[in-house]
């Protein structure tokens, strides 16, 4: 697979997003910003949120919201990576944030789920309905981990729920083309799950007592990061360690394409084709673009 470089200089990226005018803009986790890409390569800071911008999305309304960790992350340097760490002292937890592009307002709509606050959220999408499924990713403490989960909102802010609780890493989250499944990539087990939707916002009971169906787990000490899923169903996991992408089709196979950082956190697809794919390379701070072999599931909203 051939990939070009974009542009670098970036604090550890995330959550690309490819946008109406052909511009990415994406977050930059450790920078806290929001920052948009040109084609050439140049950069532009978008807002400064502060906290820990992970994973963003377009939504309904046509404003950007961000799934914001809220800084939970001590930053390492090792070797000339960056690397994400322990949890920040003073971490709070974090919230799920909405930017307006028109007015430059950012807010926070939700940090709370029944009287519970939110730890560390991670990634997002909407449903055909406007609904959005994020990922709570938890984070680590001196005695072990807080547990992460899985939630659908409303974006006027009237509805939070947590569909999945006591989950080890949720990490990435994307809906199949039919929106009758929610994939999780779980960080720590290298493990994709894949949750039955029984009505939009709520998920079936899991089969017995498990949370819901594994797809795979993958060999060997493999992270999970973020995700987007191809317009054929196949699902495109981000690999840390053995650093590029892990496609896993609905059957249990994969497939891994190799980018040159052992830390790739993300994968957008765009384009007149949707084969277009632009790649984040967080511990090397580089965003790449390649041509993917089948077309990517173009999202319900786009700004």
């Amino acid at each position: 697979m051939d990939i070009e470089l974009v542009t670098e200089g970036l604090e550890f990226p995330e959550g690309p997003m490819v946008m109406a005018d052909g511009s990415i803009i994406l977050t930059e986790i450790k920078g806290q910003r929001l920052t948009r890409v040109t084609p050439d390569g140049k950069k532009e800071t978008v807002i400064e949120t502060g906290g820990g911008p992970n994973g963003a999305a377009i939504g309904p309304d046509g404003a950007i919201w961000i799934a914001n960790n809220g800084g939970v992350f001590e930053w390492i340097d090792n070797q000339g990576l960056t690397i994400p760490g322990p949890t920040a002292a003073g971490h709070v937890g974090g919230s799920l944030d909405r930017y307006d592009l028109k007015t430059g307002k950012l807010e926070t709509i939700y940090e709370a789920c029944d009287g519970r606050r939110l730890i560390g959220p991670n990634d997002l999408v909407f449903d055909k309905q406007g609904g959005v499924w994020f990922t709570d990713h938890g984070c680590a403490t001196l005695e072990g981990r807080k547990f992460g989960g899985l939630y659908y909102a409303r974006t006027d802010g009237s509805h939070i729920s947590r569909q999945r609780d006591h989950l080890l890493s949720p990490n990435g989250v994307g809906l199949s083309p039919d929106e009758a499944t929610v994939y999780v990539a779980d960080t720590q087990l290298g493990r994709l799950w894949a949750f039955d939707v029984a009505e939009p916002g709520v998920l079936a009971a899991g089969p017995g007592f498990a949370p819901g169906r594994v797809i795979s787990n993958l060999q060997g000490y493999q992270l999970l990061d973020s995700l987007a899923v191809e317009a054929g169903g196949k699902v495109c996991v981000a690999t840390i360690l053995n650093g590029g992408i892990t496609a896993f089709d609905p059957d249990g196979s994969t497939e891994h394409f190799p980018v040159p950082d052992l830390i790739c956190t993300n994968i957008c697809f765009g384009g007149a084709d949707m084969r277009d794919a632009w790649i984040t390379a967080s511990s090397t701070g580089k965003l790449y673009k390649t041509r993917w072999p089948r077309p990517g599931l173009k999202l319900n909203f786009n700004a």
